[in-house]
């Protein structure tokens, strides 16, 4: 018979993939993965860091041209990730 405390697996994987702190890391390194599919190579190629910090997507580009350009599509890689996502976690990117 089942114990009051017992739980399934999928149960527990998912209410540990919403703990605050491994959310935001989990969310960096499929950012991270997906980059070069959802951004493309050359923007890829000119990408030294990417870091996720309490919704903020913090990028960091080596090209001054592409980081200029990058600034102006801010709205649009936010949508791209969040959907990539599945959900709307980052609220800012920010290029440096």
């Amino acid at each position: 018979m089942k114990e009051a405390n017992e739980k399934k697996l999928g149960q527990v994987l998912k209410e540990l993939m919403n703990a605050p702190h491994l959310k935001s890391k989990f969310f960096q390194s499929k950012i991270k993965h997906s980059w070069k599919k959802l951004m493309g190579v050359s923007i890829a190629t000119y990408t030294k860091s990417i870091a996720l910090r309490k919704h903020t997507l913090y990028l960091q580009i080596e090209s001054a041209p592409l980081r200029q350009e990058l600034s102006y599509a801010k709205d649009k890689i936010k949508e791209i990730l969040n959907e990539e996502l599945g959900e709307t976690y980052i609220k800012e990117v920010v290029i440096r």
